[in-house]
This record gives structure tokens, C-alpha cells and sequence, in this order.
């Protein structure tokens, strides 16, 4: 092997050396044809580091500890079969590689939905061209629409009905547009309905539908808009909304105990372990004014009544960080006052969001935490994804396999 590298080398250099002594007196095509084709062609490409890259979305299979798929936010969407030993890209010949939301569908664990662009909002996020689905286990893709939504950030598919689908996008936010808010599908995708709409300059943050109810829904949705020289997350279009008919149509909260003044961005989680539980994660100013007027202080709304009413119930901002780039939580499946928080940092509480516990350094997952997926039936069992690639435990967070992808 290793003379075989020489011997090519050798070659290269010698056609390198007749093309430089030839520079002065022959045109350069003819300069061009000294070095063979198939010459290079016994070149090959390879990876060679460094590895490791934004991953920005995930999804597992429920009671299947060996499945698993991750979006990278520059890298496409990687499959794992073998419980996160081996990864393999499945998404690489597709015309776009930033990947905001994956989600299987709970009845069918071989259809697979992918929101393309990333909603973690920094000066270098890539947009997306729609969402695509996959009917064999992302083996093939096929793009079903929503090409101009720009970002999508979550995919929430019905837990009977696979052609059912809600889809929450922020939009390309670079500009004023109609194609943001929360879309539906009830045919797989062949047609979407546009169901909530607030203004062009408001998106959706995310999507959470009722463990116990599927007609119910929750939707964050989050004013936002990009610059090259700012970007100003929040405002009046920013909100928290309800649905009662499967997302048909979309009411306002206006609940005692949620913010009256301007809030951002927003996520959403719910638990099977107790009905009427709903956590909502929502950027604040802390109290502080902003352009001379006042803002809320809090980072977490909790409440027990699917709405009815609200409290805030923690203002530590180690719940959300810079939460333009974060606001993310996920609830457990088996506890229903376990919840996490994924940040630059990886906190959880254990009683109902009342307190904190931060993940001490070395011990939480990896770093700049983007999205979490615990198994709905096994609330050991969950994978984060970030900056520091991605991460499984099998013992409730306790331990991380951590692996980088070459993204």
C-alpha cells in the first residue's frame, strides 16, 4: 500500500514538473492534457477531520432502543440501527442539508418526516426547502411540499393516523412572508392547510399535541426577524394558542397567570403521566425594559388544567439561556414533574419546575444542547443532540455515549 502511494505521488510530481518547464512556450490546455485523467481518478476523497458539527433535531422509535435518526444543521440525517454504535447518512444526495425537525410516526415506525432548515437562530443557519418524507425508513425520500417555509421546528404526527401531520414553522425570517405559522396535512402531505396565521413576521416555534386528547394542541408561535446587522426576537405576534378541533382552527390564551406584556420565542411539552399538564418555556426580558417599555420576568408557565390557567413557576435563567439559539424542554413520560431543559448547559427539575438541578461539567450530555427525545414508553431511555454531537443514555441521564458525526 504504502509504495503504491509513492509510485502515484512519483507520477503526479513528474507531470507536475513537465507542466512548469512547458508554461512558456505551449497554451495551457495543452499544459492541462500533461497530467492523465486517469491519473487523478485514482485519487479518492476522504474524511479526515475535524469531525463533529451542529446536530439539531432527533427522533427515535418508541420501545425500539436500537433505532434512532439525527439531523445535522449542515449535515444532513443519519440513521443509526444498531442503538448508536454505527451511523449512517441517509440524506446526502438530497438538495438541501440543514434539518430542523424529524419525527416517526407512532403507528407506522417505517414513515419518517423530516422538516428541512434550522430553527436555532444564529448569524449562520442554513434554511430548508420544505418537508420531506420517507415510507421505507429513510432508505427514499420524496419532498412533499411547504418549499418556502424556510425553518421548520417541529413535526408532530398523529398517534393513529400517519397521514395526519402539523408542522410548526418560523419561516426564512429575513424578510415579511406568508409561509409561517402552523400547517396541516391529513393526506400524508399531498395537500396542506394553512391553520394559523398570525402576521408576516411571525412563525411558529413549536407544536405540542395533547398525550390523553390528539384534538388537542398547543402552539407557540414567535415574532422574529433577521437582519445582517440585528435580529429582534419577540413581539406582539409572539403568543401562546390552543386548539380543540386537530388544529382546524386556533384560539389566543389569554389565561390568568401568562404574560400581558411582549415575549419571544417559546417551547412547548406535555406528559402522559399526568393529564392536563402542559409546561411552557417562554423568552422574557427578565424585568429589565426594552426600549422604555416593561417586560415580564420568568423563564417557566406551568399548568394543570390544559390550560385553564397558568403560574410561573421558575425565572432562573438556566432554563433557557440565550434563548433566541435554545428554549427547548422535554417532559418525562413517567414522571410528570421531571422535565428538561436543553441549553448551552443541560438542566432538569424534579418537581414540576419549582427548581433546578444543572448537569455539572463533564457529566451533561455534551455542549450547546439543541433538542432532546426521551422514549415514550421508557423514560430511561432519551438522546440529546448539539453542538457536541449527540448523545444516549439508557439510565435516565446518568451516563452518555457520545458520539460525533463527520458533519
Amino acid at each position: 500500500m504504502n509504495q503504491l502511494i509513492l509510485s502515484n505521488t512519483y507520477q503526479l510530481f513528474r507531470y507536475a514538473i513537465i507542466a512548469l518547464l512547458l508554461i512558456g512556450t505551449q497554451p495551457y490546455a495543452a499544459i492541462a492534457q500533461v497530467i492523465q485523467q486517469d491519473q487523478l481518478k485514482q485519487l479518492k476523497y476522504r474524511h479526515i477531520g475535524p469531525v463533529g458539527n451542529r446536530i439539531s433535531s432527533v427522533a427515535g422509535v418508541a420501545g425500539d432502543p436500537l433505532t434512532y435518526y439525527v439531523g445535522a444543521a449542515t449535515g444532513g440525517i443519519w440513521k443509526s440501527t444498531d442503538g448508536g454504535i454505527a451511523w449512517k447518512p441517509i440524506f446526502d444526495d438530497k438538495p438541501v442539508h440543514a434539518i430542523g425537525a424529524l419525527a416517526v410516526a407512532p403507528s407506522d415506525s417505517e414513515i419518517v418526516y423530516a422538516g428541512t432548515g434550522e430553527s436555532f437562530i444564529r448569524s449562520n443557519v442554513s434554511i430548508g426547502n420544505g418537508i420531506w418524507k420517507s415510507m421505507d425508513g429513510g432508505e427514499t425520500w420524496t419532498n412533499i411540499g411547504l418549499e418556502n417555509t424556510g425553518r421548520i421546528s417541529r413535526v408532530v404526527v398523529h398517534p393513529t393516523n400517519p397521514d395526519i401531520v402539523y408542522v410548526a414553522a418560523v419561516g426564512h425570517a429575513y424578510a415579511p412572508q406568508k409561509d409561517r405559522g402552523i400547517f396541516m396535512t391529513e393526506d400524508g402531505g399531498a395537500t396542506w392547510k394553512h391553520t394559523l396565521f398570525v402576521d408576516q413576521n411571525t412563525g411558529a416555534s413549536d407544536v405540542v399535541m395533547d398525550p390523553f386528547n390528539p384534538r388537542i394542541l398547543f402552539a407557540g408561535t414567535w415574532e422574529l426577524k433577521l437582519k445582517t446587522w440585528n435580529r429582534t426576537s419577540g413581539g406582539p405576534g409572539s403568543g401562546l394558542y390552543k386548539s380543540v378541533d386537530a388544529g382546524k382552527t386556533w384560539t389566543k390564551l389569554k389565561s390568568k397567570g401568562l404574560p400581558k406584556t411582549t415575549i419571544g420565542k417559546i417551547a412547548l411539552a406535555m406528559s402522559p403521566a399526568q393529564k392536563g399538564r402542559v409546561y411552557a418555556q417562554m423568552e422574557t426580558g427578565d424585568g429589565i425594559p426594552l426600549d422604555g417599555k416593561a417586560t415580564e420576568s420568568g423563564e417557566l408557565w406551568r399548568s394543570d388544567d390544559t390550560g385553564k390557567t397558568w403560574k410561573m413557576v421558575n425565572a432562573n435563567r438556566d432554563i433557557g439561556g440565550r434563548q433566541a439559539y435554545y428554549t427547548r424542554c422535554a417532559a418525562s413520560p413517567d414522571n410528570p414533574n421531571e422535565i428538561y431543559f436543553i441549553w448551552a448547559g443541560f438542566s432538569r427539575s424534579i418537581d414540576a419546575g419549582k427548581t433546578l438541578e444543572a448537569s455539572a461539567p463533564g457529566s451533561q450530555p455534551n455542549w450547546d444542547h439543541h433538542e432532546m427525545w426521551i422514549d415514550p414508553l421508557d423514560g430511561d431511555r432519551m438522546i440529546v443532540v448539539g453542538d457536541g454531537g449527540l448523545s444516549i443514555s439508557q439510565d435516565r441521564g446518568k451516563n452518555w455515549k457520545r458520539t460525533q458525526l463527520a458533519v
